[in-house]
């Protein structure tokens, strides 16, 4: 499966207040379906409807879906580098609508605060792996294999229309291994590394079982 990440510009700055405390939210498309983007790549519906479920599920709604600033190389949010928290996400036609709070309290919240306040624009960047299956009109579609790392982390503007896509990590796959995510590539060297230590210990009780033939002579 190979790291995915899709940019999408268009989102709104919301100031919301409770309790005379005021929050910082962003708001805008983090995720689309059924259009082939500037990169070449389209979700269908059904694989984005399966696992914007999934993670509305297991991430939104138990208060743990997150994001970064910036651009991670890698499918796991790291929580030294959270920005905001995603509080909802809305299929609407062939997008998903998000709203995010930016969380002032973390180091990565401030620097985001700060940017926006500021008029810094800011872009969204959906952050998944999966699978990519090629067509013959020369475009790639994203298998259902999909899994969203987090829908939006918020990156610098790319000035570019509707959906953006920063790329995919082309030297790396990622596999599951039991419950955890590992780069395919640490994962081949270390089964490289188990078989060598195998073969070290078979070789070692081989010359054990050779030196207990000769002190028998």
């Amino acid at each position: 499966m190979k790291l995915i990440r899709e940019e999408i510009e268009d989102i709104k700055i919301l100031t919301e207040s409770r309790n005379g405390k005021k929050s910082l939210y962003i708001e805008g498309v983090f995720l689309q379906g059924n259009i082939k983007n500037r990169n070449g790549r389209m979700y269908p519906m059904e694989t984005l409807q399966k696992e914007v479920g999934r993670y509305i599920k297991e991430q939104v709604s138990q208060g743990r879906a997150v994001g970064e600033l910036g651009h991670p190389d890698s499918p796991t949010v790291n929580l030294d580098r959270v920005s905001h928290k995603i509080m909802s996400l809305k299929e609407s036609g062939s997008n998903f609508i998000g709203k995010a709070k930016i969380l002032e309290s973390t180091p990565m919240g401030k620097i985001a605060s700060s940017l926006l306040s500021e008029g810094v624009k800011l872009g969204v960047s959906s952050r998944g792996i999966g699978s990519l299956k090629p067509t013959k009109e020369g475009f790639n579609v994203v298998s259902d294999d999909f899994m969203l790392a987090t829908a939006a982390d918020i990156v610098a503007d790319p000035s570019a229309p509707d959906a953006f896509v920063e790329g995919i990590m082309e030297g790396k796959e990622w596999v599951w291994e039991g419950s955890i995510l590992r780069e395919r590539k640490a994962e081949e060297m270390k089964k490289r590394v188990d078989t060598l230590v195998s073969q070290k210990a078979l070789e070692e009780h081989k010359l054990n079982l050779f030196d207990e033939f000769i002190n028998s002579l």
